[in-house]
């Protein structure tokens, strides 16, 4: 049976898996994010940057598997950031950030995006690997001052990626999007699937193992 295993402490992303079908072993890396961000060149496209934690977190999950989950599994890591306003943002961390960050976006347009990677190991060996990052378009409404005083207070957008949420308290200043919601939510689906089959495996496989 081939296993599921989902690099990621996103409660939205194992939420959209299981959703879907899948009961994924979570295993969290411990990948300094920060670190990753400052070491690349400046001008590495915003896609790239994404792609590349997304990678890293796959990689450092993958070294620390289990053996019987290493005999036969597919690692997923992902990552994801608005780009808005020419540059990245990621998770606010802190009330005043994802006020000030609300204030810039409202009534604009964001693109969400997603980098995937993906491990396919059969008997502790990297036998197939890949990234890929997904882009979806963010329309955000305009909230009052009073809506984004209490979105902003409820922490919801503080440890979020771009300070907002499709399927939570956020849906209620989101306009509309266009691609894939799935994304937003932090993994897309249609794109996994993809991955999946390039990967020699079947959606439907890993679903009903």
């Amino acid at each position: 049976m081939t296993r599921v295993v989902l690099g990621s402490a996103s409660a939205g992303r194992l939420r959209v898996l299981r959703q879907a079908g899948l009961d994924p072993l979570v295993l969290v890396s411990e990948v300094d994010e920060d670190a990753l961000i400052a070491s690349l060149d400046d001008d590495t496209p915003p896609e790239a940057v994404v792609a590349k934690l997304a990678n890293a977190k796959a990689v450092a999950v993958a070294a620390q598997l289990p053996a019987d989950v290493a005999a036969d599994c597919i690692v997923l890591g992902c990552d994801s950031m608005l780009f808005h306003n020419d540059a990245l943002c990621g998770k606010p961390g802190s009330t005043e950030v994802a006020r000030r960050q609300w204030v810039s976006m409202a009534g604009t347009t964001g693109y969400l995006l997603t980098g995937h990677a993906l491990l396919r190991i059969s008997n502790g060996v990297i036998t197939h690997t890949e990234s890929e990052t997904a882009t979806t378009t963010v329309y955000f409404g305009t909230p009052t001052d009073d809506e984004l005083r209490a979105y902003v207070d409820s922490g919801e957008p503080v440890h979020v990626a771009g300070a907002f949420t499709l399927d939570g308290l956020g849906g209620w200043f989101i306009d509309r999007i266009e691609g894939d919601p799935s994304n937003v939510i932090g993994i897309s689906l249609p794109l996994v699937r993809r991955m999946v089959r390039r990967a020699g495996r079947s959606i439907i496989e890993v679903w009903q193992s």
